[in-house]
């Protein structure tokens, strides 16, 4: 576990949420098992036995002796394969490991953290009692409803992919239907769905499907968040609400807002996308850029906003409580949504593994040219920001209730002190976006003259990693990406923006 603990740093080390000392000098302690399940359940950790902790969060070694480490991991090797015990063991031998801190011994265990499928990992043959989670505080029971998001999220099958057997296809909002169907057109003229009526568009997008109990068609999950009105759709997600607040003066307690509630409007997700980044787009701040000695209106700065709407929307635990909460400042905007990050939150800044908790709407938000199915999201995010060289963004995770927000600041970065062995160079922004500007002027010479070409050939082309390659290229709109994995090759379409 990458950092998670180094003898050398010992002295320097406090208890925090991926840290847990305990005493074991009459055995394994009971609380072991809590911390084990509240590490696995969240971003894994270190249990450290025959450490405890003085007033100032200091550790101490507490004097185990060679003779009890056998014992002890004897003890705890039986105990983590009792499945009566742990329903899961998620450890290999090289995760635990024994280390002498003068004279004394301590027995250092790293757990890692549990996949979606795995979730929830328990004790005591407890589902309910026995799931943990952690925080800075320490272990916590998970509520029932935590459980119950954890049981959803293990299979491949989404929530949204649920027919609606209650529901009629007439109960949808057919002007939002028909708006959609106006973008799928205005976005893929010709496309082979453009003739269909629209009962059998929506079973082609997954809005709709055939019921195993009637027979007929219903409309799905998706169909019904995407599609429904407000007082429909929270029969079937009670929890459901959306929430634009615009706060952009600051004697003013907002000065737009937008609820799914209202009853002014139909209150589903395609609509709220729609009207929430139109009012975000009026007030976006972004820099003059020009291209073909033509203005680009539609920067990458418009792009990594609307790709944290859909992100937030397609994100979404709609059984969770909270609702979704976008709220727009002068100088930052907040993306807050219900519901954990599956693949957690390190690969979600990374990018390259895309793991929607509801499947159904990234597709219908893809058809119209949104979101990206690539897991190059919120990385095309992160790099719009550091091309501006704004703060980065910050990704905020939290537990009870479960709770994700991005929060996107226009705000310069602060100038870094360098010190010692970890001197950083100053970041600039305006080279760095000069960089990136140059380089994708290359990417468009090489399509330009080759008409085809995969990410190898383009990354070798320029200079770059493949990664790199790949996400200028994801906030390049002129870019057309074709084919799927090894297959997938790259043209320039004939408009350049």
């Amino acid at each position: 576990m990458e950092d998670m603990f180094d003898i050398n740093k010992f002295d320097s080390y406090k208890e925090d949420n991926r840290r847990e000392v305990k005493k074991a000098n009459n055995g394994l302690p009971a609380s072991l098992w809590e911390s084990y399940s509240a590490f696995a359940n969240c971003y894994g950790g270190v249990i450290i036995l025959g450490v405890a902790e003085k007033a100032d969060g200091s550790w101490y070694t507490t004097g185990l002796r060679a003779k009890d480490k056998e014992k002890l991991l004897k003890a705890f090797w039986d105990t983590v394969n009792n499945h009566k015990k742990v329903n899961i063991n998620l450890l290999a031998d090289t995760d635990v490991n024994t280390y002498i801190i003068n004279d004394d011994i301590i027995i250092v265990i790293e757990v890692p953290m549990a996949k979606r499928e795995q979730r929830p990992i328990y004790i005591n043959d407890n589902l309910f009692g026995g799931t943990y989670r952690r925080n800075y505080e320490g272990d916590y029971r998970c509520t029932p409803l935590q459980v119950k998001t954890m049981l959803r999220d293990q299979t491949e099958i989404s929530t949204d992919m649920q027919v609606l057997d209650d529901a009629l296809i007439e109960d949808l909002n057919y002007e939002t239907i028909h708006g959609y169907r106006n973008r799928h057109i205005s976005y893929k003229p010709g496309h082979p769905f453009e003739r269909l009526d629209d009962a059998s568009y929506l079973r082609r997008i997954g809005a709709a499907a055939i019921s195993k109990e009637d027979k007929r068609l219903h409309p799905t999950a998706a169909g019904m968040l995407m599609f429904g009105n407000e007082y429909d759709i929270i029969r079937y997600f009670p929890e459901y609400f959306l929430d634009y607040q615009e706060k952009l003066e600051p004697n003013i307690r907002w000065t737009d807002r937008l609820q799914s509630s209202s009853g002014e409007w139909s209150g589903n997700l395609c609509d709220f996308y729609f009207r929430v980044y139109n009012k975000i787009s009026k007030v976006l701040k972004t820099p003059f850029a020009m291209y073909g000695g033509n203005r680009i209106d539609d920067t990458p700065v418009h792009k990594a906003v609307r790709e944290a709407v859909a992100n937030c929307i397609i994100h979404a635990d709609y059984h969770g409580t909270g609702g979704i909460v976008i709220k727009s400042f002068v100088d930052k905007l907040i993306f807050a949504n219900p519901g954990y990050i599956r693949i957690g939150k390190h690969q979600m800044k990374m990018g390259g593994d895309s793991d929607p908790r509801n499947k159904v709407l990234m597709k219908m938000f893809n058809l119209i040219n949104i979101g990206e199915r690539s897991g190059s999201g919120v990385p095309s995010i992160f790099n719009a920001w550091e091309d501006n060289g704004w703060k980065e963004p910050a990704i905020e995770e939290s537990f009870a209730p479960d709770r994700t927000a991005l929060c996107l600041e226009f705000v310069k970065k602060q100038a870094e002190k360098a010190s010692g062995k970890n001197k950083r160079k100053e970041a600039s922004g305006k080279k760095q976006a000069e960089k990136t500007l140059l380089h994708k002027q290359h990417i468009r010479e090489l399509l330009c003259n080759k008409g085809v070409a995969n990410i190898t050939d383009i990354a070798l082309a320029i200079g770059l990693s493949t990664a790199r390659a790949r996400a200028i290229i994801a906030v390049m709109d002129d870019v057309l990406k074709q084919g799927q994995g090894r297959s997938t090759v790259y043209v320039l379409t004939k408009v350049g923006r």
